[in-house]
């Protein structure tokens, strides 16, 4: 295998950790208002992900990094052509963790609801878009001869990308409201449990066919990821109705990394087409960087990739147990 189908498959491997990852992180904000009757439960949704949200956007860092010393070409053809979009999934993000942290400076109902309420659109905003953008770096964008984006923001906004959206929006609610009653008591975890049929339904509907689509469109080993990936989101779905929310959650997982997989899988060995001409297509070969600089970074790869999962292994390991509202320190806000 050459060492640019090394590292497209590593950059598939690093977005399907983000999605897994930030995916339950989303779900949990989208839902702070949803699952709560008070603020007291919203301090335990919160708790939930306290320790490890920001660790999961490392994955991101690193996926987008990757992609710009692996591949220059596909990162500035992104950049130049979904340049709008990924400002606003940046500007979502930011929001979303200065709510995390200002949240409870100031020991007020409307400061806290005014920035749960951050809490909530920035987690939804990037969990539709992240789909819009795959969608349509899959389907594909008009390019000219020299990889240069010749369209519009609104050529983004296709019938295939917009249902990526919904189903990374309902993918990702899910996995949230299945990772709250793994890690919830009581009403949260008996609230979560009941929500999760209806979000399962959504969920199965619109990631369904986003992917029946995809594999329509390209076939092959598109098909057996993209069923692989709807029977794990059904029994996903099965076992959180059912209250085995530990099992129900690594078929969500399984569900999101199959979906990521089938994306991938669909693109090969294109990571941009073109819907202009094929000819203009960015592939793993005329998009990546020089031998000598993928040597390099193969080895930094190699020394460093086991020391970050060893270490956000051992924060998920420390920090495994469920939160309660006991747990939750009289005043704290």
């Amino acid at each position: 295998m050459a060492l640019t189908d090394i590292w497209f498959v590593l950059i598939a491997v690093l977005w399907t950790g983000y999605f897994v990852l930030e995916g339950f992180d989303f779900g949990v904000g989208m839902l702070l208002r949803v699952l709560s009757k008070d603020d007291t439960d919203r301090r335990v949704l919160i708790n939930t992900i306290g320790p490890v949200w920001d660790g999961n956007e490392v994955w991101l860092l690193v996926a987008g990094g990757a992609t710009f010393a692996a591949f220059p070409l596909w990162y500035a053809s992104l950049f130049s052509g979904f340049y709008l979009a990924l400002l606003v999934i940046l500007v979502a993000l930011i929001i979303r963790g200065v709510a995390f942290e200002f949240r409870g400076k100031i020991d007020s109902v409307r400061w806290r609801r005014n920035w749960d309420r951050a809490i909530m659109v920035g987690s939804t905003v990037p969990a539709l878009l992240w789909g819009v953008a795959f969608g349509n770096i899959v389907h594909g964008v008009p390019l000219d001869a020299q990889h240069h984006f010749t369209g519009t923001f609104f050529i983004l906004l296709n019938p295939y990308a917009l249902l990526g959206g919904l189903a990374t929006l309902t993918v990702f609610m899910l996995h949230g409201c299945v990772f709250l009653a793994l890690k919830t008591t009581d009403t949260v975890r008996d609230h979560a449990i009941a929500l999760a049929k209806p979000l399962g339904s959504a969920a199965i509907l619109c990631a369904g066919g986003f992917l029946a689509w995809t594999a329509a469109d390209h076939g092959g080993w598109a098909w057996l990821f993209a069923i692989a990936a709807a029977v794990a989101l059904v029994l996903g779905v099965s076992y959180a109705i059912a209250g085995r929310e530990g099992v129900a959650f690594v078929c969500t997982a399984v569900a999101i990394v199959a979906t990521t997989v089938t994306l991938f899988a669909a693109l090969y060995p294109n990571v941009l087409p073109s819907t202009t001409d094929i000819a203009n297509s960015l592939t793993t070969t005329n998009a990546s960087s020089t031998p000598y600089t993928l040597r390099i970074m193969t080895w930094v790869a190699v020394a460093f990739t086991p020391i970050v999962l060893v270490y956000q292994g051992w924060t998920y390991w420390v920090f495994r147990k469920r939160v309660t509202r006991a747990s939750i320190p009289s005043g704290q806000r």
